[in-house]
């Protein structure tokens, strides 16, 4: 059959080279974009990636690097210049005698220097800020230019100078010390003798230039001295001198009086001039009469009688005309009382600085703990409230979304292993009954369509109920067998139902820890309770993140139950990464570091939701998960990521799904981490503090705008798709390919992006899907708690902050850039990011700062408002946290872990964050995960003796895979009849046999199906001569292969999931429930009703045995399904096939109750009872007594 254009089948390759992958379009020429609609507001422009890796692996970096050019440009990379340009001290060949020889190493540490450079310049800047820019601007003679009036005691001012009086001689006439009690600084220049000699600016023969002092004081003017004497006093001291003044012993203090300008309103006869005082009291008392035609005196009276509400300030008025504008120098001379205490420029803008640094600072400080106390008793309760509404109908899991591959066969967008596309077509009825061979299994995996009705586009949800199907991460590399065992053992223990989660533990290669006897994958497969139908595993190859030959891996997949010390069992696989073939010899094979082992899983997921092309291992992943959950993967919503030496409360992962239920929006939700070992040292104990704040205060201050920076990867939730608010349409997340695509990267090659590859994988995470989904939350959820083994020694510590530390200032980096985050100006989250950038940064040098200020407040006790600013900015940042830890946990211990804290803040703030910035080039995981005998690498995973140039690991669809799986079976079956025909019927033990790989073979029996079966799947694997319905994929046009030389076989696990030797895999999802119509009984009613009893049967409606489904069409020529047991159909998602949707709603009921799956909630005898074809009469408790499987009820 000739292939048609426009259908989903794969085109022949007839290369003899590796398998094409796909490869990210590399250039920044024109690409199409979708953008924003008003019909499809989900359709954005994705951001720009983080990183974009090169086609050459990072060579042209390398050789840009010695040049300066951009890689892969010809022009030139001003970060690789700047770099340069700072280490121009540091030639390569000096370099290279330090030993450092590689090129890109030579770049790490060059950039390294550049920015630690950088951080030197932040810390002096915020150095400068804090303690030289007052100093600068408002030196301590600027800030005492003025002595206010009345606030200086013992003082008193001449000719607008202030004198000291603590030695003052006191006259007959004058008590200089009555005075000073009176008004401190008050003007007593009229006291003196003076002359019009002694102000040379007043030769003028006006008023304000002749009028007399005093009644004993002769002026230029004599008949104006006569006519006026009578108006003044006399004048008790000696000629106005230096010689005078010291005489009296008053002592210049050089410094101005200052008046405010309510008290030039409040005194009599003052006014202002340009900021000048003026006392005219002795003008005043010599001309008590206005002088006609006297502009000046005209002016004086107009301020001193006119405008003494407003301040009396006659600056414009004497400056708009040119007679007043004369007088001024005569009448600051003569009259000048003092000044305006008035604040310089560059005071002004230094105290404008500090209150602005306070209004900020203490602002976001108050703002962090109001928010971060309105989640905790407001926000998070709500979200982990059960959900309600389960009833509204909503899209079916396997509904693929927007951008997935989908046939054109495919109408209702459903996945093909869930009837969408052409797997619908042709498929034949039940597989054989009693021994079911292999006939039975292939029958069992085409009929994937089964039930499809029960799954389309659109379904109830309380078929899928509160508790979302969820898996449970747990990545391993070095722990121990305790800590495994622990971690597994709390969230097998969660109080969520075992047919809803399914834990995947990932061994990160073939490691043994220091100091284990077993190796990290024997101990985590020694705890598995293995499910025998899938024999021993074989690897799988998949492409893992590394560089040159690290970039394949294969690994192997263990399925089955993790059984509990209270009965739970819980589906788990483990998958243990074996490395290739020519890893054999080193000393971690199979190891690609953490970001890979969730990446495994990302992927896994990703071409599930969008049925993309799989690699062998995904589709072993596939049919092993199938199995165990009764459901296909793409059911699973949420992804809990855990680490392998934490330890989850019973209730955190219920308060995590609750949380997704509550709001769509939300994409991510990190619980409260807690120290299992805080009092086992002093490293330890500093840290209880620590992480109580960085949860309870920033990640619930983060959480009220959806805003958390980090999920921690000890413990949190991400979601893999969400609904739409109408629940019509999924929505890629986690499994997003721009979020994967950036997460995967393998060639790093600058500092930049290896810091945020290889160091923080969960921070670099949270940065990216905030970047692709600005509009989501990330949220803390202080209800979820864990506990993990925190670091007991300074070692362990000091690499451990070192990759935290790094990984933040690279991290929010990027953050800061994304300009569409919550908020607005300095009260967004792309300010506080800032802020926390900065605060990271400067750390070394503000715990200097701090040190400084608090010893300088002990020696020299702050005397005004301003000095005290920076004590209350300390006071309010670490006390407020301490009023948090009281109001949140009532728990007064907390203060005794915050004084802890608080002694080793030169640690915290000091010696870590020094140590890390120069540590910018160590990728290293250093002392946190100890291998034995494992040698530190500080370039991360990767291999500079090959170059990845292809990849052999091959990538095919869902339905090839399948259709690839048919064909071996199909052979092995063919294989099995030629034995059979050759050696006799005996030769396979006539009966349900097995090869040692969970395939089940049994002989031909009556109604044409094998072992008296009489069925089979959709390809024909029916004994020749059998009129069986043939299905488009017994062609071999889809492959230029026949199928006696599929190539793909070996890459197929070689096992039969479909043996009906053991049990089915169980119901995880109950049926769609039809309310039942009916008269409402009264309880008086309904009593005697009970009391009473019923004459007659229930009606037939209303009976068990008769709430069937119908009969499934089967094709004309095929024959009658046997009485005896039907094989296993698959399960595919989640729906359930004729014989299984005969169980009664009670059965169902009580076997989801148990919270144990089904599929070995029953002891490990099915095997045996089944093979013989039918129950056996007048034995003991037949385990098999309450089930209805395979259409036999009992």
């Amino acid at each position: 059959m000739v292939a048609r254009f426009g259908d989903d089948v794969p085109q022949p390759y007839t290369s003899s080279r590796a398998v094409p992958t796909r490869q990210p379009t590399s250039g920044r020429g024109t690409s199409l974009k979708r953008g924003k609609t008003l019909t499809r507001p989900e359709r954005h422009v994705a951001p720009a990636p983080l990183i974009n890796p090169h086609a050459d692996g990072g060579a042209s970096y390398a050789a840009a690097a010695g040049s300066g050019a951009a890689p892969g440009s010809g022009r030139w990379d001003w970060w690789v210049l700047a770099s340069r340009a700072t280490t121009w001290w540091a030639p390569s060949a000096l370099l290279g005698m330090a030993g450092i020889r590689e090129q890109q190493s030579r770049q790490a540490w060059r950039e390294k220097i550049t920015l630690c450079w950088i951080c030197v310049l932040f810390g002096a800047v915020v150095g400068f800020a804090t303690m030289g820019l007052q100093r600068v601007l408002c030196p301590t003679g600027a800030q005492e230019m003025y002595d206010r009036l009345g606030s200086v005691n013992e003082t008193l001012s001449v000719s607008g100078w202030s004198f000291n009086i603590s030695s003052a001689v006191t006259t007959d006439s004058v008590d200089f010390y009555t005075l000073a009690n009176q008004m401190p600084g008050q003007d007593i220049t009229n006291l003196f003798t003076r002359t019009s000699a002694d102000y040379p600016a007043c030769s003028a023969a006006a008023k304000y230039a002749s009028s007399a002092y005093c009644s004993n004081t002769t002026t230029t003017s004599n008949t104006t001295a006569t006519t006026n004497a009578s108006s003044l006093t006399a004048c008790p001291l000696a000629q106005l001198s230096t010689s005078t003044l010291s005489s009296l012993g008053l002592s210049n203090t050089s410094v101005q009086e200052g008046y405010s300008w309510d008290q030039v309103a409040s005194l009599r006869d003052y006014l202002v001039i340009d900021g000048a005082v003026l006392n005219l009291s002795p003008y005043i008392a010599a001309n008590p009469s206005a002088i006609e035609g006297d502009e000046v005196d005209a002016a004086i009276r107009q301020a001193l009688f006119n405008q003494s509400a407003s301040g009396k300030d006659v600056t414009r008025l004497f400056y708009n005309r040119q007679v007043l504008r004369d007088a001024l120098p005569c009448l600051t001379a003569r009259y000048a009382a003092g000044h305006i205490d008035k604040t310089t420029p560059g005071c002004f803008v230094a105290d404008l600085f500090l209150y602005a640094s306070l209004v900020v600072i203490l602002g976001v400080v108050v703002i962090r703990f109001a928010m971060a106390c309105i989640f905790n008793w407001f926000i998070s309760p709500r979200l982990v409230v059960a959900p309600t509404n389960m009833a509204r109908p909503a899209v079916s899991p396997t509904v693929m979304p927007e951008g997935a591959n989908v046939s054109v066969h495919n109408r209702d967008g459903t996945a093909p292993w869930a009837g969408g596309g052409k797997l619908t077509k042709g498929t034949a009825g039940g597989g054989g009954g009693g021994g079911g061979g292999a006939g039975a299994g292939a029958g069992a995996g085409m009929r994937a369509s089964a039930g499809a009705g029960e799954t389309g586009p659109m379904m109830s949800m309380s078929r899928i109920g509160a508790e979302l199907f969820t898996v449970c991460l747990v990545t391993c590399y070095s722990e121990g067998e305790d800590s495994v065992r622990a971690t597994l053992e709390s969230i097998a223990a969660t109080n969520y139902a075992d047919s809803r989660k399914l834990l995947w533990v990932v061994c990160d290669g073939m490691i043994t820890g220091a100091g284990e006897k077993r190796s990290t994958p024997d101990m985590c497969v020694a705890m598995l309770d293995a499910d025998p139908r899938f024999g021993n595993p074989q690897p799988m190859g998949y492409i893992a993140v590394g560089s040159g030959a690290k970039r394949e891996n294969r690994a192997m997949v263990y399925a089955g139950h993790y059984v509990s010390r209270n009965g739970h069992r819980t589906p788990t696989v483990i998958i243990v990464k074996c490395g290739m073939p020519s890893e054999a010899r080193d000393k971690k094979p199979g190891n690609r570091g953490k970001r890979d082992s969730q990446l495994v899983l990302m992927h896994f997921f990703s071409r599930v939701t969008y049925n993309d092309r799989m690699t062998p291992l995904d589709y072993d992943l596939f049919r092993k998960v199938h199995t165990l959950m009764g459901v296909t993967p793409d059911y699973f919503e949420v992804c809990l990521m855990v680490d392998a030496d934490t330890k989850i409360y019973p209730d955190s992962l219920r308060h995590l799904v609750n949380s997704m239920h509550a709001d769509n929006m939300i994409m991510g939700v990190c619980g409260e981490t807690r120290i299992a070992n805080k009092r086992q040292s002093w490293v330890t104990a500093i840290q209880v503090y620590e992480y109580f704040i960085s949860h309870h205060l920033v990640k619930a201050f983060e959480s009220v705008f959806g805003g958390v920076t980090c999920l921690p990867g000890c413990f949190s939730m991400y979601r893999i798709k969400a609904r739409k608010d109408a629940d019509n349409d999924w929505v890629p997340i986690l499994v997003k390919p721009e979020i994967i695509r950036e997460y995967a990267q393998s060639d790093v090659v600058t500092l930049h992006q290896k810091n945020l590859l290889l160091l923080g994988e969960d921070r670099f995470l949270s940065t990216i899907m905030l970047r692709t989904f600005p509009n989501r939350k990330n949220i803390f959820l202080p209800q979820a708690r864990c506990r993990t083994v925190a670091p007991d020694t300074f070692g362990v510590l000091l690499s451990q902050r070192r990759r935290w530390i790094n990984s933040t200032v690279h991290n929010l980096l990027e953050l800061v850039r994304v300009r569409n985050l919550c908020g607005t100006f300095c009260f967004s989250m792309q300010f506080v990011v800032f802020m926390d950038l900065v605060g990271t940064v400067v750390l070394p040098v503000a715990i200097c700062l701090t040190l400084a200020l608090v010893i300088n407040s002990i020696i020299t006790p702050p005397a005004s408002f301003q000095e005290a600013i920076p004590l209350m900015l300390l006071a309010a940042v670490l006390g407020l946290p301490a009023v948090l830890i009281l109001i949140t946990t009532f728990k007064v211990v907390y203060v005794a872990w915050m004084l802890a804290y608080l002694v080793a803040l030169p640690i915290w703030n000091f010696v870590l964050p020094v140590y890390s910035f120069w540590h910018f080039d160590d990728f290293s995981w250093g002392e946190t995960r100890r291998v034995e005998g494992e040698v530190v690498n500080k370039m991360g995973h990767d291999d500079k003796t090959a170059v990845f140039d292809g990849t052999t690991i091959p990538l095919r669809r869902w339905d090839d895979w399948e259709r690839s799986r048919l064909r071996k079976l199909r052979r092995e079956d063919k294989r099995r009849r030629q034995m059979e025909k050759a050696h006799g019927a005996g030769f396979y033990n006539d009966g349900a046999s097995s090869d040692g790989h969970g395939r089940g073979y049994a002989s031909p029996g009556p109604g044409g199906g094998r072992g008296g079966g009489g069925g089979t799947g959709a390809d024909g694997l029916a004994a020749p001569g059998r009129n069986w319905a043939r299905s488009e994929y017994d062609s071999d046009s889809g492959s230029i292969f026949s199928s006696e030389d599929d190539v793909w076989g070996a890459d197929i696990g070689g096992y039969n999931e479909h043996n009906p030797a053991f049990p089915p895999p169980p119901v995880a999802l109950p049926p769609e429930t039809t309310p039942l119509a009916g008269q409402t009984l009264g309880m008086d009613e309904m009593a005697a009703l009970l009391d009473q009893g019923w004459d007659e049967p229930p009606p037939a409606a209303f009976r068990p045995d008769r709430m069937r489904a119908p009969t499934p069409h089967r094709h004309p020529y095929a024959p009658p399904p046997p009485p005896a047991f039907a094989p296993a159909p698959a399960f595919a998602s989640g729906a359930r096939p004729a014989a299984a949707a005969t169980a009664t709603p009670a059965a169902y009921t009580h076997a989801a109750a148990d919270s144990v799956s089904s599929a070995v909630d029953r002891p490990m005898g099915h095997a045996k009872k089944r093979s013989g074809g039918g129950p056996r009469r007048g034995a003991g408790h037949d385990p098999l007594q309450d089930d209805e499987w395979g259409g036999r009820r009992v």
